[in-house]
């Protein structure tokens, strides 16, 4: 049996009013659905290491519904390190959880799947990261924290000045 809290009006803060039900979401599974790594130029690399790289890295995110409450979420990574000899490496990786949500509004899905589920699987891609840059026998590539909140609202900022210029 739950605990119930006072919730400083004297109401317990388990209580929910008739009909409400609390939300639910947990991972069920996450994996990898996609990774490439290339070493173009391993052979120049070996003669010469070159200058310092330069490093440039994209993330996007992706959420779709499955079944009834399942629902994936994902973030889509690339990361191309580049020197004067060329291209040392590109890592592109799409790194997915299956979530299971129940009892959630319609209008908090889109958020949550986009902020809130992605940021529960970045630690396992930055860990996927890491390893396969060292294993391709680099230095491992460590990512800084993302906001997933900030990159959420720049998305919708873009469609909504998109949409306002279709409809000038």
């Amino acid at each position: 049996m739950a605990e119930q809290g006072n919730n400083g009006n004297g109401a317990a803060a388990a209580q929910k009013p008739e009909g409400q039900v609390a939300i639910q979401a947990k991972i069920v599974n996450q994996y990898i659905k996609d990774l490439s790594f290339e070493n173009p130029n391993v052979a120049k690399l070996i003669a010469s290491a070159g200058d310092q790289p330069t490093l440039k890295v994209e993330v996007n995110v992706g959420a779709q519904k499955m079944e009834d409450d399942l629902f994936e979420t994902s973030i889509e990574f690339k990361a191309t390190a580049t020197n004067n000899i060329g291209t040392i490496y590109v890592l592109e990786t799409v790194y997915a959880g299956l979530l299971k949500i129940e009892s959630m509004p319609e209008g908090a899905l889109e958020p949550f799947l986009l902020i809130s589920g992605p940021a529960m699987i970045f630690p396992f891609l930055r860990r996927l990261v890491a390893d396969v840059t060292r294993e391709g026998g680099f230095p491992p590539l460590l990512l800084d924290p993302i906001d997933f909140g900030d990159l959420y609202r720049r998305r919708q900022q873009q469609r909504s000045q998109g949409s306002g210029r279709a409809n000038a």
